[in-house]
């Protein structure tokens, strides 16, 4: 498994300013909202538990949260879909959107106008999935022989080192056990999701095209339906520190 893009890393660095913060909170309390479908209690809804989880890591206010969850309960509400779309961004780059949204109308042509303007272009469905792994991404704070044995009893699939950490992949159904158990065993836990994997990824040579494919990225994530974006590139360091 050839693990996260750059793009994941970036988005990390990146972390959530304050600018942003209002949309930020919409795109979380949709998440919440969708995944309170399953069930409104965090305890047996591990879905809603991962979204709110997110939702508290970036400062949501616990009403923001609450009000979320009782959307699902209230039948006048605009009822909320996702909605995943693919396409291709300069480079050849493989990218997944994914999107919360109450009017896929809205949605669409926002979606496609960010790919054209960035020198993309949408993709018909299963053009670009094929080329990801849908799996359990959950991320330590701590590394070394210590983090794979514990990866290994907890029934992990992978583990690859970083530089602030560890990844472990999981297949997506034992995301939860995993969780727990590295919980269970003293681990700090950063991050545990559902995600996209690349099976591969392309490497961006150049400091233009680089910086075309991380434009398009920015723009998708500006919108305020797209919950997540998923690509399969690499920017090497000397290149990315080249792109303004």
């Amino acid at each position: 498994m050839s693990g996260h893009s750059k793009w994941s890393t970036i988005k990390r660095q990146k972390g959530v300013k304050d600018a942003a913060r209002g949309a930020v909170f919409t795109k979380l309390g949709n998440a919440v909202a969708i995944a309170a479908r399953s069930g409104t209690d965090p305890e047996t809804n591990f879905s809603l538990r991962l979204a709110i989880d997110k939702a508290k890591a970036a400062n949501m206010p616990i009403a923001n949260i609450q009000r979320a969850i009782d959307r699902q309960k209230d039948k006048d509400a605009t009822q909320l879909q996702e909605v995943l779309y693919e396409g291709y961004g300069p480079g050849g780059v493989a990218i997944i959107v994914e999107c919360t949204t109450d009017n896929i109308n809205r949605t669409y042509p926002d979606v496609r106008l960010a790919f054209s303007k960035h020198g993309g272009s949408l993709a018909e469905k299963g053009a670009v999935a094929f080329q990801f792994d849908h799996r359990g991404v959950i991320r330590l704070e701590d590394k070394g022989d210590q983090v794979l044995e514990a990866a290994l009893d907890a029934g992990a699939e992978d583990v690859v080192e970083e530089d602030d950490g560890s990844v472990i992949y999981t297949d997506p159904k034992a995301l939860n056990q995993v969780r727990i158990a590295f919980t269970e065993a003293g681990f700090k836990i950063s991050d545990a999701e559902l995600s996209y994997v690349p099976k591969t990824n392309v490497t961006i040579e150049d400091a233009s095209t680089a910086g075309k494919v991380l434009r398009l990225l920015d723009a998708l994530e500006d919108l305020d339906d797209v919950t997540n974006t998923y690509v399969n590139f690499d920017i090497p360091e000397e290149i990315l520190a080249q792109v303004s």
